[in-house]
């Protein structure tokens, strides 16, 4: 059973910077494209970032290319999402999810993904 958990999400200040971690279990890590994507009350579940199986293709929504990267490890089975100058409209749950074996390499849509986390809290006071 394939299983993700995130974890680093809290509150921080504008400005300030987070770094999100997602270990996943119960599959090969390398065999999956993974991603980060962001929901906030009433509003649909928004991409964020995405990487290849192997760390060499990363895409990011235009409203974090400039504050946010995403890396992988796959020796430890962990994706992680570092995220700078963090601003109010940040505020979201966060959310790690993994493109299945054989899927695409990278994903930007959430229909491309098959497996989700539970979701960590992202708060950026002003």
């Amino acid at each position: 059973q394939v299983q993700l958990v995130e974890s680093g999400g809290g509150l921080v200040q504008a400005g300030g910077s987070l770094r999100l971690s997602c270990a996943v279990s119960g599959t090969t890590f390398s065999r999956h494209g993974m991603g980060w994507f962001r929901q906030t009350p009433g509003k649909l579940r928004e991409f964020v970032a995405t990487i290849r199986w192997d760390g060499g293709e990363t895409y990011l929504a235009d409203s974090v290319k400039e504050r946010f990267s995403i890396s992988r490890d796959n020796d430890k089975s962990a994706l992680y999402l570092q995220m700078n100058n963090l601003k109010p409209e940040d505020t979201a749950v966060y959310y790690c999810a993994a493109i299945r074996p054989g899927g695409q390499a990278t994903g930007t849509l959430r229909y491309q993904y098959d497996y989700w986390g539970q979701g960590t809290q992202v708060t950026v006071s002003s």
